[in-house]
């Protein structure tokens, strides 16, 4: 019955159902909400509460922060403005942002900012969607000099928060204050990308990244409750977010919902970090990217945007430079990120390294989320926690929903 009405076994759905409810059961995740759908079915499970004291019961409307797996949607806006032929994969971004002009590179990624060599050519709009423009958080590297001035420059950090915290005029004059750590569209390099994709959004289209995405995205595929920040009368929806104590495992609150960073419009709309969605919202994205660009009868985004955006883009060297950093960091990520590739905003798997097969893509929020879409199988899965990744449980919960959701497919 592969794509007909029956996309999942009763039996499977059973098997996710009760691997979630052991990771709720167990206390290391208050609450979580799950959406899977295949071909014409579509299953939800919202299991658990809101605080991790009780309190209001988990929903399938309940309002997630996002973090990471805002990337793979925020980068559609882009995606628009290519099909429209208003930038092109390789102009040189100079035009729009001057303030990343004449750029210096750092000889040794890790070393002083002082000792540089000049770029061997400007950043291009393919160096910011493909990870590649030279600059990057790594968080194994959290002593070299440039994390250092990422947080005392203000690029990111203020408040202990690490989406930027300023208006993006003023963001990306403090991010041209630095040189780069490698040559532009050197090196896959994580995160810093995403947020300099929403100033040239924003510059390109003439309006701010957020009224762009609404207007071209959350509005045409009905994302009612996607944006940058939850509206008062949404806030009851959105539960904190928690950052367990990593000795102890007591819950501590890393962003209350009412007075949270959540509540108010940010300075700064985070491409890289800074939605707040629902699974249904979130389904109705990737569910148009399998679509091939389609929803609705209304054209979103071309086929080939899709495909571009969705499949890998990472040159051989660079993929095995991805590839290594994942296997080494698996202790930190909790063993997420075995994947491969990246296409634009997102991870795309190049080889079988867990139960997803190649071609999967999609990606995971360090607050606790994961959301992919699978072109194979014609499936999409999403599971929103509000736990972050501060102790491995929210990683853990990904995993069995993963492991358990592959094994409810009935064909």
């Amino acid at each position: 019955m592969g794509q007909g009405k029956n996309g999942f076994s009763e039996a499977g759905l059973r098997r996710l159902r009760e691997a979630l409810a052991r990771n709720v059961d167990s206390g290391k995740i208050p609450g979580l909400v799950a959406l899977v759908s295949r071909g014409g079915q579509t299953h939800v499970e919202a299991l658990g509460t809101m605080r991790h004291d009780g309190g209001a019961p988990m929903r399938r409307d309940t309002i997630f922060r996002m973090a990471s797996t805002t990337k793979p949607v925020a980068v559609a806006a882009a995606m628009v403005l290519l099909d429209e032929c208003r930038m092109r994969l390789d102009d040189p971004v100079d035009r729009w942002l001057p303030e990343l002009a004449d750029r210096k590179v750092l000889r040794q990624p890790d070393g002083p900012l002082d000792d540089t060599v000049p770029a061997r050519r400007p950043i291009t709009v393919r160096d910011l969607l493909t990870a590649t423009f030279g600059l990057g958080l790594d968080m194994t590297a959290r002593t070299a000099p440039m994390m250092s001035a990422f947080f005392e420059r203000g690029v990111y950090g203020q408040d202990g928060w690490l989406l930027p915290a300023v208006e993006p005029d003023e963001w990306i004059r403090r991010l041209g204050t630095l040189p780069l750590m490698y040559q532009p569209g050197e090196r896959w390099l994580y995160n810093v990308s995403d947020d300099v994709l929403g100033v040239l959004v924003a510059r390109v289209a003439g309006q701010s990244f957020e009224s762009f995405l609404r207007e071209r995205i959350f509005d045409p595929l009905g994302m009612k409750d996607t944006g940058f920040f939850v509206p008062a009368d949404k806030i009851h929806r959105l539960p904190p977010l928690y950052a367990p104590d990593p000795q102890t495992g007591e819950f501590t609150v890393e962003d209350p919902a009412e007075g949270g960073h959540h509540s108010k419009p940010p300075a700064f709309p985070s491409g890289g970090g800074g939605l707040d969605s629902t699974v249904d919202d979130y389904h109705a994205y990737f569910r148009m990217l399998l679509n091939g660009g389609m929803h609705e009868g209304e054209r979103i985004l071309s086929r080939a945007a899709v495909e571009l955006m969705t499949t890998n883009r990472l040159p051989a060297e660079q993929l095995a430079v991805r590839e290594a950093w994942a296997r080494n960091a698996v202790h930190l990520s909790y063993g997420q990120g075995q994947h491969g590739g990246w296409g634009f905003g997102m991870a795309v798997r190049t080889y079988r390294g867990d139960y997803a097969p190649i071609g999967q893509f999609g990606w995971d929020g360090g607050s606790g989320t994961t959301t992919y879409a699978d072109p194979h199988n014609q499936l999409v899965g999403i599971l929103l926690t509000q736990v972050g990744m501060s102790t491995p449980d929210s990683a853990r919960a990904i995993t069995d929903f993963w492991t358990t959701l592959y094994q409810a497919i009935d064909d």
